[in-house]
Parts: C-alpha cells; structure tokens; sequence
C-alpha cells in the first residue's frame, strides 16, 4: 500500500466548482507516486486537464487539498512551485523568435544558472532527445517538423532537471507513424530519468503504452486506478468501454 512519504503529489478529497452549479471535480482522492508515470485517461470533460491546473496552482480546489512533495499547495510560493514543473503540451509552444537552444535554456537562465551549466545542460538534453545541438542549435520552431518541435518541447520542459512533469495531449497533433515513434523514445526516457509524470490523454492505447498506472476519469470523478495489465480485464464499465475499442483497434491493425 502506498502511503503519503512515498507519494510526490496528493490529492486529499478534492472538489473543484466553476460556479455553485457547475462542478469539475468532485471528491477526488489520489497519490502519484516518485518516479512514476501516471496516466490520466478520460473523455473531454472528465477534469483531466483540471487535475493538472490543480497540480500548478492555476487553479485552486473548491474544498480538499492537493500536495506537492508532501507539503499543501498553499504553503507553496507559486512561482517556485511552476519552476520545479516542467510542461509538455500538444500546441508545443515554443517561442518562434527564439532559436531551438534559446527556447530549451530559457528556464535554466530564469534560475540564474551558470553559462557553462547552461551550455551543458542544452546540449546533453537535446541530445537526449534526438535533437543533436550541432544540427539543431540556431534553427528556429518554423524550421522544424511536427514531430521535431515537440521533441524540442519536451527538451525545454526537462531542461532545468524538474522532479515532476506534466503533460497534457502531448502528441495528440502529430500524425500516427510520427506520434509512434515519439511515443517510443518517450519511454525509453522515462526509464533513464525517472522523473514524476503525470500526462493526461484519451487514447486508451497510449495510456497502455506509457503508464505505470492509468487513472479513469469520467464527469469530474475517479472511477478507478488499475495498472496496464490490470486494465483491460477491469469490471468497470467504463474502463470495459475502453477496453473494447482499444481491441477492436488491434483487430483491424492485424487485418
């Protein structure tokens, strides 16, 4: 059993209302784990994204509280919070004026690193991406594929060494075979770095793939944490729901 020391991020009963009418999230408990990468699943509308405007402080709950590294989000200076997070996002959001090295050194240089940590730190993690310096430095986000701008995007998100990432529809606009193969590095990176993520997605297979657990929402509530394997063989009737279009996907790809 999991308990709270073990946990980087807690969620303790946690209701987020738009207005006294429109709820978002209603009674959510749930602990992300150090080191893990945790899905969550769900339809548009099922407070996915909400989960993570929660984790950052853009949004603050309703009632309950959430947790970063054991401590409650209100005892958290925001702007140290927002630092200590890397982002990945499906419009990427590289700045176009900025060159491929600017836009990955930008939160390093926001920390005061030194110049010489810097460089390295540019160079070592665009080559971690697949994103050699020496090809890619002075090019801009126009330069790029799709696929190559949000590699670069995830470059940027873990240049300054955050514990925790969040990711929301990270790949959702690239095309199969590009979103394939990112998918496939993605995992390959987790297992050297390590790092606390949460990523948010709708795509039963993708959650299959990258999950350590997948977290199933729907209308606003947690219907059920479950490993990958656990998943599909699930009693929930939504995350049967799930599994059925998942393997009727696998059927066609194997016709």
């Amino acid at each position: 059993m999991n308990t709270s020391s073990d946990s980087t991020i807690e969620f303790r009963a946690v209701e987020y209302r738009v207005t006294p009418d429109r709820t978002l999230l209603t009674g959510l408990n749930l602990k992300v784990n150090r080191g893990e990468t945790l899905m969550l699943l769900g339809r548009s509308g099922s407070g996915k994204t909400t989960c993570l405007k929660l984790i950052n402080r853009l949004l603050v709950p309703t009632s309950g509280d959430v947790l970063v590294g054991n401590k409650s989000l209100q005892e958290w200076d925001p702007i140290r919070l927002r630092r200590s997070i890397g982002y990945a996002i499906q419009d990427v959001g590289l700045f176009p004026h900025y060159t491929v090295w600017k836009n990955v050194a930008l939160v390093p240089k926001l920390e005061k690193w030194e110049s010489e940590r810097i460089a390295g730190r540019v160079e070592e993690i665009l080559q971690l991406v697949g994103m050699p310096a020496q090809d890619f430095r002075h090019r801009y986000p126009n330069e790029l594929s799709g696929g190559q701008r949000q590699r670069v995007g995830l470059a940027r998100a873990l240049a300054a060494e955050p514990p925790i990432l969040l990711m929301d529809e990270p790949f959702g606009a690239l095309d199969p075979i590009t979103r394939a193969e990112i998918q496939i590095e993605f995992k390959k990176l987790q297992k050297k770095m390590g790092k606390t993520i949460v990523f948010v997605t709708h795509d039963v297979g993708e959650a299959l793939m990258l999950g350590d657990r997948i977290a199933l929402m729907e209308s606003g509530q947690l219907r059920d944490v479950l490993e990958p394997r656990e998943f599909l063989d699930s009693s929930d009737a939504v995350a049967r729901e799930y599994a059925k279009v998942y393997r009727a996907g696998q059927q066609l790809y194997r016709n």
